[in-house]
């Protein structure tokens, strides 16, 4: 799974790695400790006079659609091998498609010292996962949520932790992103392909080490987010 990501590129930067225009950002700040119900950049594109237009947008993570009851689940992760069937995620796959960038991520083993965290990231700064994203009306504002795809770990992650994040590659991310509706069953089972092809094709440069477990307990106002030092690679 995923349950943690570090995200500390800035506003400026993404704009200028995904060709998008500015969104709505607000008080998002760069994190090296992104945690479930927090805000972080996702990519996207909307049609706007038949155009697609690519933007980005800050949204919380834990997926609420529109019809979800208050209170109910809003899930951090949608499994690849469900994602297209699965009644939460089913209308989402089929016209909300994002990219959630990320410069790593964060799964833990088991030890008798407790919990040890390792970073796992790729060779490059940004890595582009494949996401869902939902709108909702929440008072006078409209609410943006995400989730992460996910898939049976098939990099460095998987000697720590069995999923990992459905990544993509920067020739498919068009294609991920297209926000006209996907009906038909043999256009889901292309997409679905795809995200399997690209991940597998990310996972191969993955690399992961462990780091301190400081960055355990996201709720610790004691650690700030911005402190570069909890992705840096410690000695066991």
């Amino acid at each position: 799974m995923c349950g943690r990501f570090a995200m500390d590129t800035e506003t400026d930067e993404l704009i200028k790695e995904f060709v998008a225009r500015g969104g709505e950002l607000r008080d998002w700040r760069p994190s090296y400790n992104v945690a479930p119900t927090e805000e972080s950049p996702i990519v996207r594109e909307r049609l706007h006079d038949g155009e697609a237009a690519r933007e980005i947008e800050g949204a919380a993570w834990g997926l609420k659609p529109s019809w979800a009851k208050p209170g109910g689940p809003a899930p951090i992760n949608a499994r690849l091998e469900s994602v297209a069937t699965n009644g939460l995620f089913r209308r989402a796959f089929a016209q909300k498609r994002c990219i959630v960038p990320m410069n790593g991520y964060y799964e833990w083993q088991a030890t008798p010292s407790g919990k040890q965290p390792y970073f796992i990231h790729g060779p490059e700064s940004l890595l582009a996962a494949a996401g869902l994203y939902e709108v909702r009306k929440e008072g006078d504002d409209w609410a943006v949520s995400f989730t992460v795809i996910t898939r049976e770990a098939a990099d460095a992650s998987g000697e720590v932790h069995d999923r990992m994040p459905v990544f993509l590659t920067e020739d498919v991310w068009s294609q991920w992103l297209d926000p006209r509706p996907v009906e038909a069953r043999d256009e889901k089972d292309e997409l679905l392909a795809m995200l399997d092809r690209a991940s597998l094709a990310v996972a191969h440069t993955i690399t992961t080490y462990p780091v301190s477990k400081r960055v355990n307990n996201a709720r610790d106002t004691s650690v700030a987010k911005d402190d570069p030092t909890l992705i840096a690679p410690i000695t066991l």
